[in-house]
């Protein structure tokens, strides 16, 4: 007896790849490929976002090596991805017109500047009877999935997080980390004679930096292998994270970013780590911060005035430093010149690696902020042209944190003290030494404030302060002062509107 032929939505529908770079686990992939009796595929060099990009940037070359694979991925199940270098708001209903599909698929992207594209797509699309179809896929709970017993969005985490917990047991764990198929319909992926030849790093533009020199594991290869060597130290994530000179962090966040990983699986792994460990907190701490993830993505949907100003309104009157100095002073911080050898290495490994530790992007934004006063934009701004993992809700939220300017960030007053958090987090200064060669011969004590040692201790170790090694461009006792200064306008503005 043969089973009935099956039945189709769509007769020829168009998946359009953003940040879902990946075969398996895919939301819109799977409905696509169940729904449509042919299914294309279709990646956009979006112009419009990298015509602002540094000729030398390591996301591209990153994107680059996964889209590379994902094509390859593709044409072994008979398929192909298309790839086009172009506004993406103009190329996707073209492409779709030229395809005669009757339905583009896309995954949910939460950011300003994309909801408003995706609009322009989906109305170009309707002109011409072409459905569009959203889904989510890069977070667990999205937008009001997640809300207060009084049916509001959080702005505190920890509740948010409770509630994140309690939703996800509500059906069952399974029901919102389900994997989403693909394997079985792959025979409905389609191959076009639009797909074209991978263009050139040159011909979209860009050249070459030193990505190939990182050995950064790339495509949904390189995720899986990470995350195969994650979860096999889970369990001691908790106490190894804050220390850079240990491999203690997951290192998925780029993987994360670019979609070469599914959220849903890495989240029902840490789930299973965390029910079978025989010590669950390093489990449980790690799918925490996933959760913050999807909290920053629900704050970015339902604030989204926080791309350009403090999600605490009261903190827009800040004062911040201007002019020469103030311009000096960020510079001396980008480039890892601040006499702060637990920040400058930091910014140094930003700078030649394209990442930084997630306790560095603590330390470092605090100190621009805190001990330099500077507009904690101006930091964000950096960091969204560096990271190769770069997240704009993960990004302003981490910055707006260090600034107390944000949701459930800490208080104005908490002011990191930069040489106790290298004594604490690199107290070996093994991780400085990697990144600031020239304090190599300094001693373990000695190395978190070379300034302070004497004239004698300083030539035993080959540094001439000022020419081998810059000193502080800033105390940090006098500089806490005047951030305490600063930051009573808060307070003032608070009492104002209260009165």
């Amino acid at each position: 007896m043969t089973s009935p032929a099956a039945t189709f939505t769509f007769e020829r529908a168009l998946v359009w790849f953003r940040r879902d770079l990946r075969l398996f686990d895919h939301a819109a992939l799977h409905h696509a490929l169940k729904q449509s009796r042919a299914v294309f595929c279709v990646f956009v060099f979006d112009k419009e976002i990298l015509d602002r990009l540094p000729r030398q940037d390591r996301r591209v070359e990153f994107l680059h090596a996964c889209l590379m694979e994902l094509h390859a991925e593709l044409q072994a199940r008979g398929g192909a991805l298309i790839v086009r270098h172009a506004s993406a708001a103009d190329e996707v209903p073209r492409l779709a017109r030229e395809l005669q599909v009757d339905a583009v698929f896309i995954n949910q992207d939460y950011e300003p500047q994309a909801i408003a594209r995706d609009a322009a797509v989906a109305h170009a699309l309707r002109a011409h009877d072409i459905d569009m179809q959203c889904f989510k896929d890069q977070v667990i709970f999205e937008k009001n999935e997640v809300l207060s017993l009084a049916g509001k969005p959080f702005s505190v985490f920890t509740p948010y997080k409770n509630a994140w917990l309690k939703q996800l047991q509500f059906e069952s764990s399974d029901f919102y980390l389900k994997s989403y198929a693909i394997e079985p319909y792959a025979a409905r992926l389609a191959c076009s004679a639009a797909a074209a030849v991978m263009p050139t790093l040159d011909e979209l533009g860009f050249e070459p930096s030193n990505f190939a020199e990182l050995k950064i594991p790339t495509g949904m290869s390189g995720g899986h292998a990470l995350a195969e060597n994650f979860f096999e130290r889970i369990d001691r994530y908790r106490d190894a994270r804050d220390f850079p000179a240990v491999k203690g962090p997951s290192y998925l966040s780029v993987h994360l970013r670019f979609g070469t990983i599914s959220v849903r699986y890495l989240a029902r792994r840490a789930c299973e780590a965390a029910r079978l460990a025989a010590d669950a907190a390093g489990a449980q701490t790690w799918l925490g911060e996933l959760i913050w993830r999807d909290f920053y993505f629900m704050i970015l949907h339902h604030h989204p005035h926080v791309v350009a100003g403090a999600f605490k309104p009261d903190y827009d009157a800040i004062a911040w430093e201007t002019g020469v100095r103030a311009d000096a002073d960020f510079a001396a911080w980008c480039e890892g010149r601040t006499g702060y050898p637990l920040v400058d290495a930091a910014m140094a490994q930003l700078n030649r690696s394209g990442y930084m530790h997630n306790r560095l992007r603590m330390v470092t934004a605090c100190f621009l902020i805190k001990d330099l006063g500077i507009d904690w934009r101006r930091g964000e701004a950096y960091f969204a042209e560096k990271l190769i993992d770069f997240d704009l809700a993960a990004n302003n939220g981490g910055w707006q944190w260090a600034s107390s300017s944000g949701c459930d960030a800490q208080p104005y007053f908490r002011i990191f003290n930069p040489i106790t958090q290298s004594e604490k987090f690199d107290e070996r200064g093994q991780f400085i030494r990697r990144y600031l060669p020239q304090l190599a011969r300094l001693g373990d004590k000695q190395i978190h404030a070379p300034w302070l040692l004497s004239p004698m201790e300083l030539a035993h170790a080959g540094i001439v302060l000022g020419q081998d090694y810059p000193a502080p461009i800033v105390q940090h006792d006098v500089a806490r002062k005047r951030t305490l200064q600063r930051y009573a306008v808060v307070k003032k503005v608070a009492t104002d509107a209260a009165a």
